[in-house]
């Protein structure tokens, strides 16, 4: 070991980052030690790993993951300000999205069980859906992500002024459809759909189509999207009692605008397709 160099226990405790973290992040390359022993593979560090020692251990500890942190750093040794500033911007909307959620949790954890459901079920109607001309797009991703982004990129679309020129206008509210058999966290097969009247010209990934008419066990949900799951399961029950069966994707039908609408009055129309005894 020579004087500049700083053996593993010593650089752990300065930068307050475990042996065994320091050792996964030399595997993945995000603090390579200068030197190793190559006898016995133990690592040291120089003093000017320290400065990168200490801006992982910080930005470990917002929250952010260890590929957006590699990404940062990198970013910021190339003086690349745009790159990094958007990436703390992708943070930060994704801890804002967290603390309002967890306010949801805490005004919901609030109210009694009686007081819950009534604000969250009402009763379950058939109805025929008509034929709806949409422009869509699919993709894959986490529920929540993925429908804002795809929201938004068809919205972008659809008011850009070409198409606006072509008098494009919204003609229903905006929807989510979802492709999956089963549930998914962070993989799931989304297609988000906007009901449009006029001639619109569209991006890659986008398509404009006609949704098939369709016969759907409805409902409508007051209130905040995380407690939808309440309702597939009244919905669910339903089906059961009157011996209905599924006959195609689930639809989610946006009826407020989260930015203006707190989340106990969104109101949100769940529609599932089915086939009756």
């Amino acid at each position: 070991m020579t004087v500049d160099q700083i053996p593993i226990t010593r650089f752990s405790i300065i930068t307050r980052i475990t042996p065994k973290a320091l050792r996964y992040y030399d595997q993945v390359g995000l603090l390579v030690p200068a030197a190793k022993d190559t006898l016995t593979g133990y690592r040291y560090y120089t003093a000017d790993q320290l400065e990168r020692g200490v801006r992982v251990k910080t930005l470990c500890s917002l929250g952010i993951s260890l590929e957006e942190v590699a990404c940062y750093l990198d970013a910021e040794a190339k003086g690349d300000r745009d790159v990094a500033q958007a990436l703390i911007e992708k943070h930060l909307r994704r801890t804002k999205g967290e603390i309002a959620r967890l306010l949801r949790i805490e005004a919901l954890l609030k109210q009694s069980d009686k007081e819950l459901i009534k604000m969250a079920l009402s009763e379950p109607v058939i109805k025929d859906v008509p034929a709806l001309r949409v422009v869509s797009k699919r993709d894959r991703g986490s529920y929540g992500e993925t429908i804002g982004r795809l929201i938004g990129e068809l919205c972008e679309t659809l008011f850009r002024p070409d198409n606006q020129k072509n008098i494009v206008k919204m003609s229903g509210p905006c929807m989510a459809i979802y492709h999956d058999q089963e549930y998914k966290d962070k993989d799931a097969d989304i297609e988000v759909a906007i009901p449009i009247t006029g001639r619109i010209e569209v991006d890659k990934g986008m398509e404009v189509k006609n949704l098939p008419p369709a016969r759907v066990l409805a409902v409508v949900h007051k209130g905040s999207y995380d407690m939808l799951h309440l309702i597939y399961k009244d919905l669910y029950d339903y089906m059961m009692k009157n011996g209905m069966e599924f006959a195609g994707p689930g639809r989610e039908l946006y009826l407020s605008d989260p930015s203006k609408t707190s989340p106990e009055e969104l109101l949100t129309e769940i529609q599932l397709p089915i086939k009756e005894a």
